[in-house]
């Protein structure tokens, strides 16, 4: 906690305005004791935040332990906060929002929510519930004007009947048969990998199928319905589902696990699945608005923390993964409506991450003594530190960290080398003939622009990444090891071929 410091001659004022001047110390953190210290004559205010387990951490020691990790770990900016008894009673930032404008991050900084979308939404969706426009175990064929199969974005679903089973539920708990996503599949269409409801299998696809119904079923847009019932009646003022103006007086830029700027998210069309703007106070009003029931009924509130769907994957990714294990069986890990879920002594905990490129979310939060922690990261090597940030501050020794993928980052073996490249210059001509739109319709949209001697590339909303070229026809990225090619036919630019890692993605040219 940081606050004014005082010297021992305030001792020697009155009792009434020494206890105004102590006062004024108070900040954000609201711990459940405070403790008065005197060091050198210097008085200042001691909190101390309480643990799962009963015992205390002062907001000092955290203060130290998140600046040591992110130092070691290499995190460019971290903002957490600490839910005690269903209330947020700690929150702080550390690190930079603008590493190179020296910009510290703030608890107002927005931030990209990432995956942490998915659990809003899914309050949302269990207000519909409430108010009856919604169940959740009618399949949600019966919601939709025509056949799944003839919106344009599930054509690839027509010769598979087994759409017409799949439920609310089973979406909101990862379980309804598909991808993660589709550009995943080697031939990037949807498919139904299994039966609905037969097994977890974590599901952007899903979540984006719901928005759908979600849409059809109010006649309103899902950036619209968040800001009406959950934003605005939480009091999440820097929330949104897509970029606000509001927003450019302090936002943060991704960056990724070399250093590398991603620059900020500025998402334009609302996305139930990953496209959440927001700020760690305001993510942890929406965290403890669920610990107390806030805006929904307890029957729904029973649901979203209630088993859905058991999970006996070894890791959460790749979600088809075939490999299960019986390593989580002890908490019982499974999926509830939006929220992972596993058992501890303390409760039921609700869990859910956040991860895109250079954005490393996590929230949990413990059902008996209603405390909590939400970790919001600017980031690509955000998780390193989340076990530990766990263990310290939580004394949560429970969260399934290798089901999670989150490895230490004092366990990762060492970073490879970046690709050295070497720019040559290109006529600018040849630029102007690559600029164009690339992709498949309607999900992937790979946008090229010349930008002065280079090319940037845009997918859908993502940030735009500067192209420099090291041939005529080849490309490569300022902020990742991906590199492209261009390819051309009589004299016309056809497709190009995005080079990741060891598999190339061909990718046609739509103008």
């Amino acid at each position: 906690m940081i606050c004014k410091r005082f010297s021992v001659s305030a001792l020697f004022l009155p009792s009434v305005s020494l206890l105004a001047v102590l006062a004024v110390c108070v900040s954000s953190v609201q711990a459940a004791e405070r403790t008065a210290l005197s060091l050198n004559g210097i008085w200042q205010i001691e909190s101390q935040i309480k643990r799962i387990d009963g015992s205390s951490i002062s907001t000092t020691e955290i203060d130290q332990t998140v600046k040591r990790l992110m130092k070691s770990a290499e995190v460019t900016g971290a903002a957490i906060a600490v839910l005690n008894d269903g209330k947020v009673v700690y929150t702080r930032a550390y690190g930079f929002r603008d590493k190179e404008k020296n910009l510290p991050l703030t608890t107002d900084s927005v931030m990209s929510g990432a995956s942490l979308t998915k659990a809003a939404f899914a309050f949302l969706v269990l207000e519909l519930v409430d108010d009856g426009k919604l169940d959740l175990d009618k399949p949600i064929q019966q919601y939709l004007a025509k056949p799944l199969p003839e919106y344009s974005r599930y054509a690839d679903l027509a010769a598979d009947d087994r759409y017409k089973k799949i439920t609310a539920r089973m979406l909101l708990s990862h379980s309804a048969g598909f991808p993660n996503w589709r550009a995943f599949e080697d031939d990037r269409k949807l498919h139904i990998h299994f039966d609905p409801g037969l097994r977890y299998a974590y599901s952007g696809e899903g979540i984006d199928l719901l928005q759908l119904v979600v849409e059809v079923i109010t006649n309103q847009s899902v950036g619209e319905l968040m800001q009406d019932r959950i934003f605005t009646p939480l009091g999440m003022t820097r929330t949104s589902m897509t970029w606000q103006s509001r927003f450019e007086s302090d936002f943060a830029n991704g960056y990724d696990e070399y250093g590398r700027l991603l620059g900020p998210q500025k998402r334009q069309n609302p996305d139930a699945a990953g496209s959440l703007l927001t700020t760690v106070s305001d993510y942890a009003r929406l965290v403890a608005a669920i610990s107390n029931g806030k805006l929904f009924s307890a029957k729904s509130r029973a649901q979203l923390l209630s088993p859905q769907i058991r999970i006996h994957s070894k890791h959460q990714f790749p979600s088809l993964a075939n490999e299960l294990s019986a390593d989580n069986d002890l908490i019982n890990l499974s999926y509830g409506l939006g929220w992972g879920l596993y058992t501890s002594p303390y409760g039921t905990a609700f869990f859910k991450e956040g991860h895109d490129d250079g954005w490393r979310n996590y929230v949990v939060c413990f059902e008996k003594p209603k405390s909590g922690i939400v970790i919001l990261t600017n980031s690509g090597n955000g998780e390193g530190i989340f076990k530990y940030l766990l263990e310290t501050i939580l004394k949560d020794t429970f969260t399934p960290i290798e089901w999670e993928g989150y490895t230490p980052y004092d366990k990762l073996p060492p970073r490879p080398a970046l690709t050295k490249h070497a720019r040559v210059s290109i006529d600018g001509k040849l630029l102007d003939r690559y600029a164009g739109r690339y992709g498949q319709l309607p999900d992937l949209i790979l946008t090229i622009r010349r930008a002065g001697d280079h090319l940037t590339i845009q997918e859908n909303d993502e940030p735009p990444q500067d192209l420099l070229p090291e041939s005529e026809a080849n490309f490569y990225s300022t902020s990742s090891d991906d590199t492209l090619t261009f390819e051309s036919k009589d004299g016309h630019v056809t497709r190009l071929v995005l080079h990741l890692g060891d598999r190339d993605l061909p990718i046609n040219r739509l103008d």
